[in-house]
Parts: structure tokens; C-alpha cells; sequence
């Protein structure tokens, strides 16, 4: 039976639930949004007003469908508001136990017909659907960051996926604006099996003291094209998310080339997260970035 979704539930108002949301609202779909404070869920709505705003200043949206996506998006800290939503998807931390506990409490709530993905960058999709009271109605749904602007979606089958929700999947990715690729179940999916390892490589290039953080990014940015150097993207990307990704690469796949680098992991550590926490590979205590060593 095929899915007509127009109501669409995010759980997550971090960056990159709140980029979903405002993906969703900005193309017509109403949106209700959760998280498990106000707090989050006001500075959430403050990311997807910001965003929207820079689409006004470019002119890529007038004001008024700011105006009107704006009030598509309705946000809440309970479980149940996902009730009359088609389809719900989960972009909670990258951490299977948290991910499991989130649907646990979202199955009994949603309807029978109601399809479930997962943000997730790396975890198995089987496993986390053969967690839900519907396997067939579960599939992988992974956005880049920054959601608004990246054009790519993985959509990961598991095991169990049904045809019919795969197909609507892949339709709303269309109406979203985005290209699906479809990868298989397996660590990482595609392109986090690739950037990922590259990351540590480079984190470990520093760790040897091959070269400094500068030289390193510098390097990989004008020899290799890339619009950011490695170490600067892990630090967008977040430190935490780096080392997970690393983890679930290195216990799924079982080869010492995924092994995180030492210094990652020392990071991570100590706290430093990267952006989101103020200081990374580059302190970002003051208007231009400065490397940390």
C-alpha cells in the first residue's frame, strides 16, 4: 500500500534535525519537530530562521514563503504529537542505544501506516529496524550537512524494508529537492566509508607530525580541490560524530585500517568537539579560526 505523506515528523532539533525540518517546511510539507527541552528546540527554530533568511537575502525565496514555511514547522517536547504524522524521521545522536530508546518511545504512538527512517551516518539499519514494531515500514534516510544546501540523500535499505516504502521515500527525496543514491546496509554506507577514514588518515598525518594542521588542510585544499581540509571539516562535522563513525567502521568491518587515530580519540576526550563546543584542530575563539597545533 503506497504512503501519501504530507505531515512529517523530526526528532532532533540540532543541526541537523533542524535542517531536515526546514527542508521539509520550505517545500510544502507541515513539520512537527521534537526535542527534550525548550531550549534546544528554540535555538532549532533560530537555525532554520537564519537559513531561510539567507535564501531571502539571495532571492531564492521571497519573504512571504519564509513567512508561510516558517509557520508550517510546530515543535514539541511529546512523543504523541507524532500521531498524525505520515512519516517520522529520527536524527538523534549518533549512538545506537539512544537511537533505539527514541523509537521505543515513538512505535506505540504513530500510526500502523506510518513509515520510520533514521538519519543515521553509520548504524545498521536492520538492527535499528528490527527494534520497531515495523521492520518492513523502516529504511535509512541519510542528509548531508548542512542539510539546506547539500543535494545528496542516501536511502539505505534494511533487510526487512518494504518495497512500497522504499519508493516513497525516494519520491519524497525528489519533492525535496534532493538525489537519492542507494546504498547497501552495510558500516557507513557510502560516502561516510570513504570521508570518514580520510579524516583519520589526516588526524593521524598530524598525529605523526607529518605535517601541521595549516599544512595539512592547505595541502589537501589546493592539491586535491577540496573546499575545506580535512581537519577543518572534522571539526564541522563534530569530533564526537568523527570517532563514532570510526567506532561502528572498525566493529562492523573488523580491519585495523579503520582503527581512530590516538589523537582523535584524545580530543574527544578532552572535550573538544570542534565547532560546536568553541575549539577543535582550530580554537574558535576568535573571528578567524586558529590551529590548535
Amino acid at each position: 500500500m503506497s504512503v501519501n505523506i504530507q505531515k512529517i515528523g523530526v526528532i532532533g532539533a540540532g543541526q541537523m534535525g533542524s535542517g531536515i525540518a526546514h527542508v521539509c517546511a520550505q517545500h510544502g510539507f507541515d513539520v512537527f519537530m521534537l526535542d527534550m527541552t525548550d531550549d534546544a528546540l528554540a535555538s532549532g527554530m533560530s537555525r532554520i530562521e537564519k537559513g531561510m533568511g539567507r535564501l531571502v537575502s539571495r532571492e531564492k525565496m521571497s519573504a512571504d514563503e519564509m513567512t508561510t514555511a516558517m509557520a508550517r514547522i510546530a515543535t514539541g517536547t511529546d512523543y504523541a504529537s507524532f500521531g498524525d504524522c505520515d512519516m517520522i524521521i529520527e536524527a538523534a545522536s549518533e549512538d545506537e542505544d539512544v537511537k533505539k530508546a527514541i523509537l521505543k518511545l515513538l512505535c506505540p504512538v504513530i500510526k500502523d501506516e506510518a513509515i520510520v527512517a533514521s538519519n543515521t551516518s553509520s548504524i545498521s539499519i536492520t538492527r535499528l529496524g528490527a527494534s520497531t514494531d515495523r521492520p518492513g515500514k523502516f529504511l535509512g534516510m541519510h542528509f548531508m550537512n548542512p542539510v539546506p544546501r547539500m543535494e545528496l540523500v542516501e536511502l539505505i535499505r534494511g533487510i526487512a524494508t518494504d518495497e512500497d516504502t522504499y519508493s516513497a521515500v525516494r519520491e519524497l527525496a525528489a519533492k525535496l529537492g534532493k538525489r537519492s543514491v542507494n546504498a547497501e546496509d552495510f558500516p557507513a554506507f557510502i560516502v561516510n566509508r570513504i570521508l570518514l577514514p580520510m579524516i583519520n588518515e589526516a588526524v593521524y598525518t598530524l598525529y605523526e607530525g607529518v605535517g601541521s594542521v595549516d599544512s595539512i588542510d592547505t595541502a589537501m585544499k589546493l592539491g586535491t580541490n577540496h573546499p575545506m581540509g580535512p581537519l577543518e571539516l572534522a571539526d564541522f562535522i563534530g569530533l564526537d560524530t568523527c570517532l563514532a563513525v570510526m567506532h561502528v567502521l572498525h566493529d562492523g568491518l573488523a580491519d585495523t585500517k579503520y582503527r581512530p587515530c590516538p589523537l582523535l580519540v584524545k580530543y574527544v576526550e578532552a572535550g573538544w568537539l570542534g565547532r560546536k563546543t568553541g575549539r577543535g584542530f582550530y580554537d574558535y575563539s576568535t573571528d578567524t579560526p586558529v590551529p590548535t597545533r
